[in-house]
């Protein structure tokens, strides 16, 4: 079971797990919850340069269309290629098997990402 109090989050509903100069990110299971049963995604192209902030894919679900945003600048460099041939894997595991896309930081050190305590208190849900 993943410590959800060792991720970093945004306030766009992503999830952030950092280790060394890789993050791997993905969408919260409060996100997942709302969106409902996630049938598409469409994630960045591996190699492709990320910037913090802005739109890098999108999420369908039965209820709605969300853009996905890129919660630290960096280089792609995998993203879950699992999550694309099934998407409700999403839904079934948020901060496990679906993940999204990872990331190579460089020398960019992550600014702006809430800890639990502070995510937690944004969506009002328990921790």
């Amino acid at each position: 079971m993943t410590d959800l109090s060792a991720l970093s989050y945004t306030a766009e509903h992503e999830w952030v797990r950092i280790d060394g100069t890789v993050a791997t990110f993905g969408i919260t299971d409060f996100a997942a919850e709302k969106l409902g049963d996630v049938v598409f995604v469409d994630l960045p192209a591996a190699d492709s340069e990320l910037a913090a902030g802005t739109v890098c894919g999108e999420i369908e679900s039965t209820k709605s269309v969300g853009e996905l945003y890129a919660p630290l600048s960096g280089r792609v460099i995998e993203v879950n290629g699992d999550v694309d041939a099934d998407p409700s894997i999403v839904n079934a595991d948020p901060y496990g098997a679906g993940w999204l896309v990872k990331v190579d930081l460089g020398d960019v050190q992550p600014t702006g990402l809430l800890d639990r305590a502070a995510y937690v208190a944004l969506t009002g849900e328990d921790a």
